[in-house]
């Protein structure tokens, strides 16, 4: 398949991943989940990640956002290689710098809705910006349910509230897990609009891993996968274009 990129795209680098390799086992039990992976993933773009079962794209996600190791290669989030880290500044560089968006809406069900939204910032004693935070709700629409608890509230718009809280402290970098794993399709929708006008209306920088191309067409970029390799990419994604590429795997028997 053929790609172009796109005449005047943003070219500051976001996150990078070089030569990146993950290596599970020894010997006949050995499983390479990442096979020297090279990726840029570039400020205010929204990439969408994407591979049959297997081919890796949690495994690389994991890696690029600190919640994983890796075997070699580099990682870098900004400037800083997260390879030299120790774990306190690991974890530092992940509470400041990152923002997770996961399947499972992870919010805590003793908390408000508002409440979940700045916890983060609450953990690092930082004091949120108000005006921000302010934008954010209403962008997600939700400043009437602040005062409900998870319990009270939708999947939908509990995973609109996580996504507030990634968005909350104005992380370089959004990651997401199949956000939109748990939601049907008109709730889902709603969170991928969320996250791309998040991108298009405040220069957020967003990756997410997905298995449905409906997902992977609110993204500006679709990264392919097969086997722990980079394939291909794929600018201004459409359903149908991303499901046609997806059914030349099977075709081919790229699947792991």
């Amino acid at each position: 398949m053929t790609t172009a990129s796109i005449a005047g795209r943003a070219t500051a680098v976001a996150a990078r991943a070089t030569d990146l390799s993950k290596i599970y086992g020894q010997g006949e039990t050995q499983v390479v989940a990442l096979d020297r992976v090279t990726v840029e993933f570039r400020q205010a773009e929204f990439t969408a990640i994407m591979g049959p079962s297997g081919s890796g794209k949690s495994t690389l996600m994991h890696c690029v956002a600190g919640l994983d190791t890796f075997s070699s290669g580099s990682v870098r989030i900004g400037d800083t290689e997260l390879g030299s880290l120790k774990d306190k500044q690991l974890t530092k560089l992940r509470r400041d710098k990152i923002g997770f968006i996961f399947q499972a809406f992870n919010l805590l069900p003793t908390l408000t809705a508002l409440e979940n939204i700045t916890l983060p910032m609450d953990i690092a004693g930082r004091k949120p910006d108000k005006q921000w935070v302010d934008s954010v709700i209403r962008m997600i629409g939700l400043a009437d349910r602040l005062g409900h608890r998870p319990a009270q509230l939708s999947g939908g718009q509990q995973q609109r509230v996580a996504v507030a809280r990634a968005l909350a402290s104005r992380p370089e970098i959004i990651f997401g897990d199949e956000p939109t794993g748990n939601l049907d399709s008109r709730s889902g929708a709603e969170v991928l609009g969320f996250l791309r006008n998040s991108v298009r209306e405040m220069g957020q920088t967003v990756v997410m891993v997905t298995h449905d191309p409906v997902a992977a067409a609110y993204a500006d970029r679709v990264v392919f996968l097969a086997d722990g390799r980079i394939v291909d990419e794929m600018f201004q994604p459409t359903a149908d274009s991303v499901l046609d590429f997806m059914k030349q795997f099977d075709a081919k028997g790229r699947t792991s």
